[in-house]
């Protein structure tokens, strides 16, 4: 089964095909670094990661890279606002922002170029664009001609003359056309500049990417990802000007996340409505987050809550909880067992790879991992030595190291509880063996109210944490 993904630009899922045998180039939208990131970003590029990671799995050679806008409006406004130079307000938060990655257990891009590090090759693209007639200089600024490109707005599926219609009153009067947009903007003030042969000034943001796309990929590209909310203008923007330069198909599969919703509400740095990556890691787990991406479809609206976090933990302790040794003092479970559970560890393999297979299903992938977890506890409790298990287990730690996922469990002893838990376990054994039935169940039942289970068996009874 060939993998198939969404496509934004022809709104169907397709095979994927790439423009080389084995090999597959990614280039993803990364932040513009003007503030800490938010778990809003922690989740596009999770979804990005969990995509490179599958694709490896399936044997490609993934070149992948995503951007640091490292200049924009935003980044000199709050350089500004805070007295300091724009430069080293970007150059603080991308030192962050990879340290957040890291805590997320995201894989390094291949290379991360950077808008400022790009300028000579966006000057020359652009040049490029005004000789084919595509962009015209006015007064130091450059300005795309969206009227010559006969095909704009088939990303975001948005008509010429409906956004005309629709374009602000108090529109630049240089333009030819209300919704040309800027490559190079003029000099102001108090802003970073370059020479350029239209004067002193800086780049637009829609003409980084495409600059940095061709620089460090080439001209065609197998997937451009990003958020949603990056569709139009950016996107669409960024489709434009490259066709028009190289006259090649820019990306062959346009991939775009959902956005994350805190309260209803989109998370975003401009309405202040978000939670940093650091303040989410200081209370829950990366795997929290990435599970609940997983769980909930990398293209739907994810809504972030405490319940929606809460039944990510326990969902985590499931699977986490197929990787407990055997009970102690096991002889080996029955042949019949121990079918069953290498018939589970196919099933789940097939089942995995069919779920990622089918636009990268997240939920149906974990799944797959579920069912194999139920029947490895069911064969732990028959008797299974840990070395029955382990076959088993190691696919549950493959496959979840597929999707990201570290699944860290919380080794026996590091918890204060455990030894007065070792004690009351015992002590409810010495209960059952004098079939003091009332006073055994309570303890169990109590235990259970603490998020504490007991399981009992012909060898003895043991403890987890669990939901």
């Amino acid at each position: 089964m060939a993998v198939k993904i969404y496509n934004t630009l022809t709104r169907k899922k397709e095979d994927l095909q790439t423009l080389e045998p084995g090999k597959i180039k990614i280039y993803v939208c990364g932040p513009t670094v003007y503030s800490k990131a938010h778990v809003g970003h922690a989740m596009s590029a999770m979804v990005f990661d969990i995509l490179r990671r599958y694709l490896e799995y399936r044997g490609y050679d993934v070149r992948y890279l995503m951007n640091f806008t490292d200049v924009d409006d935003k980044i000199i406004q709050r350089a500004n606002e805070r007295g300091v130079d724009p430069f080293e307000l970007a150059e603080g938060y991308i030192r962050d922002y990879e340290q957040n990655l890291a805590d997320l257990n995201i894989k390094p891009a291949s290379f991360n170029p950077r808008a400022t590090q790009e300028i000579g090759q966006i000057i020359e693209m652009i040049e490029g664009l005004i000789e084919k007639g595509y962009a015209y200089p006015v007064d130091g600024d450059v300005y795309f001609r969206v009227e010559k490109d006969d095909d704009y707005g088939r990303l975001s599926g948005r008509k010429l003359d409906d956004m005309q219609a629709g374009a602000r009153i108090d529109v630049d009067t240089r333009k030819e056309h209300p919704m040309d947009f800027a490559l190079w903007k003029a000099a102001r003030p108090g802003e970073p500049e370059w020479e350029s042969p239209w004067g002193k000034g800086r780049p637009g943001w829609h003409i980084e990417c495409s600059a940095m796309n061709l620089h460090h990929i080439g001209e065609q590209i197998d997937i451009h990802g990003g958020g949603n909310d990056l569709i139009f203008p950016h996107h669409e923007n960024e489709i434009a000007q490259t066709e028009s330069l190289t006259g090649k198909p820019f990306a062959t599969y346009w991939v775009h996340n959902g956005m994350l919703q805190l309260g209803g509400e989109k998370m975003s740095k401009s309405t202040g409505n978000l939670i940093t990556i650091e303040d989410f890691l200081a209370d829950y787990s990366a795997d929290v987050l990435r599970f609940t991406v997983l769980n909930s479809g990398y293209r739907s609206p994810l809504t972030f809550t405490k319940e929606v976090l809460a039944q990510s933990q326990k969902g985590l302790e499931r699977l986490a909880s197929g990787l407990r040794p055997a009970l102690p003092g096991v002889k080996g479970a029955s042949l019949e067992v121990l079918d069953t559970l290498a018939k589970a560890v196919e099933t789940a393999q097939e089942n995995f790879v069919n779920a990622m297979d089918d636009d990268f299903n997240g939920s149906g992938a974990l799944a797959s991992l579920f069912d194999l977890v139920r029947v490895i506890n069911q064969t732990r409790s028959s008797g299974a030595t840990d070395e029955e298990l382990s076959a088993a287990q190691d696919k549950v730690r493959e496959l979840s190291g597929v999707l990201g996922l570290m699944l860290v469990t919380e080794e026996a002893g590091t918890s204060k509880a455990d030894a007065f838990i070792d004690m009351l376990v015992s002590l409810r054994s010495s209960l059952r063996q004098d079939k003091q039935w009332a006073y055994s169940d309570r303890i169990r039942d109590e235990l259970l109210a603490l998020g504490v289970i007991l399981e009992d068996s012909k060898d003895g009874t043991t403890w987890r944490w669990g939901s």
